[in-house]
């Protein structure tokens, strides 16, 4: 295992029961209290790809996104759940692994032939990050990549991103 991958692991807390009865949640939050750990990440995922947008996926999505479009010289479109942009929309439902819901992204978030990379916080079972890439391409976007943090390989979300270049920091 790389240095990296062991700095992330070190920085993750799992919580039982969490949103739910019978999930275990992957908690980034002590990654994120840390500069140096949060400053690792944030340089490795910008040097992934080069893109003309990063994509942050509601709600972490975003805290990992923001600063890596920043350090990637690159604009930053926000995905959010239905009904929190204020401008006319694409949506695109999806089902997640304790429940299904929808997202959105504004109609003109790219420009045609915009290279882009998706960015979230964890890679489960591929509903969320499968319905993120539908609307990039929907809105004009060209999906460059998908970059998580964290991918729960026993989930095989990555099954359902075939033909989608997809990057994980760390595989548990």
């Amino acid at each position: 295992m790389s240095d990296l991958s062991d700095l992330i692991l070190s920085h993750i807390r799992d919580v039982q029961d969490y949103p739910q009865p019978g999930v275990l949640f992957k908690d980034i939050t002590p990654l994120l209290g840390d500069a140096e750990a949060f400053s690792a990440v944030v340089e490795e995922l910008s040097g992934l790809f080069q893109v003309d947008k990063i994509v942050g996926i509601e709600a972490r999505g975003f805290i990992l996104a923001a600063p890596v479009a920043l350090r990637a010289g690159a604009g930053f479109v926000p995905v959010r759940k239905k009904g929190k942009l204020p401008a006319e929309t694409l949506e695109e439902s999806y089902d997640l692994e304790y429940g299904s819901a929808t997202i959105e992204v504004h109609k003109d978030a790219f420009t045609p032939g915009d290279r882009v990379l998706i960015v979230d916080d964890v890679l489960a079972t591929g509903g969320t990050a499968e319905a993120a890439v539908e609307l990039v391409r929907r809105a004009g976007g060209e999906v460059a990549g998908l970059a998580v943090l964290m991918e729960l390989g026993f989930l095989k979300g990555r099954e359902r991103l075939a033909g989608v270049d997809l990057r994980s920091l760390v595989i548990v």
